[in-house]
């Protein structure tokens, strides 16, 4: 299995699927500024088709399967989706809003081996302002409850509504007792993501007023957290922060967008509720599971291709993109 996966890295085929990341359901509970399912999203991953990638995702040489959507817990079924993985062999994780954590709290422990919770306001009303509910006190309830008994990683979406509130959002989250922090730039190069239309609204990103200052609270996350950087609570380096401001001076056109090196499509998909298939989370679908197998249809003429541009730096998604994911040969044949 190693060797397949290794062999990823020789073309623009896939071999096997190391990680799949599969949005179980379009239907969310939060109403946020960067994101369009709320509005839109009303599919359901079936079970049949949570049956069929649980046979044959294995086979794929599948290690890790990422739980998404839209708000993975409001899937009816999100515990039978989740022990049919792990019978299955495979690790399991999750990305949830937190709100419905505090009443599910004690299954997902059971079942989930990694949870990643959004915090993007470190106040009641920063939280609402940009996630469009009253969420936050739930949001820490559930992790307080989860800390210690399974990895809970924090995930901030930096933007204009929260850049001021950095500092304050690790104080809170170590409070907390999460395990990890991560922070990327808000995305709004891209209408592919979060099933925006194309004409979506852009004024989440930093203007040209506000670099200054957020390369200020870049200065004190720095002075101020270097345990928590030393330590890995702090999943980017210090160099990795600074290039959230590299890329909102970029969108303005004040410099070059910083270097982007990935290869996720080599090593992961996204399956979304219908059976599309994307090759992450910000390039556009290349097709559907249809009666091949999960690695033909993944290997379809228009896959191909699309990863061929991606692997030739010709997709201008992939030059602006927020969240850029590596491999190395070693890290493929290590495992997850």
């Amino acid at each position: 299995m190693q060797l397949r996966c290794l062999m990823n890295l020789s073309s623009d085929r896939l071999h096997a699927l190391p990680i799949a990341i599969l949005y179980i359901t379009d239907r969310c509970n939060s109403r946020c500024v960067t994101c369009d399912y709320w509005r839109f999203g009303r599919s359901e991953m079936s079970m049949e088709l949570v049956d069929r990638l649980a046979r044959e995702l294995p086979v794929c040489g599948t290690r890790y399967v990422l739980l998404s959507g839209g708000e993975p817990l409001q899937h009816p079924q999100w515990r039978r989706i989740v022990s049919k993985f792990k019978s299955a062999g495979m690790k399991v994780g999750m990305v949830t809003s937190g709100i419905l954590l505090p009443g599910a709290a004690s299954e997902v422990e059971k079942q989930v081996d990694e949870i990643y919770v959004s915090l993007d306001g470190a106040t009641a009303e920063s939280y609402q302002a940009i996630r469009g509910v009253d969420g936050l006190k739930l949001v820490g309830q559930g992790v307080r409850v989860l800390s210690g008994k399974l990895a809970v990683v924090l995930r901030t979406t930096v933007q204009r509504g929260n850049y001021r509130e950095m500092p304050d959002l690790i104080r809170l989250g170590k409070s907390w007792g999460a395990a990890h922090h991560s922070f990327l730039a808000v995305d709004v190069a891209t209408h592919a993501a979060f099933a925006r239309a194309k004409d979506f609204d852009r004024s989440m990103a930093l203007e040209a007023d506000d670099l200054d200052l957020f390369a200020r609270q870049l200065d004190r996350v720095e002075q101020e957290f270097g345990s928590e950087f030393s330590t890995g609570y702090l999943l980017e380096s210090p160099a990795k922060l600074r290039r959230l401001h590299g890329y909102f001076a970029a969108l303005l056109g004040l410099s070059d967008f910083p270097a982007v090196r990935c290869n996720a499509p080599l090593f992961s998909a996204v399956i979304e509720t219908t059976g599309s298939l994307k090759p992450c989370f910000f390039l556009p679908s290349t097709g559907a599971l249809d009666g091949g197998s999960v690695l033909d249809c993944l290997n379809a003429p228009s896959a191909l291709e699309l990863r061929r541009m991606q692997r030739a730096g010709k997709r201008e998604e992939c030059a602006r993109c927020v969240c850029p994911a590596y491999k190395s040969a070693r890290a493929l044949a290590g495992g997850v």
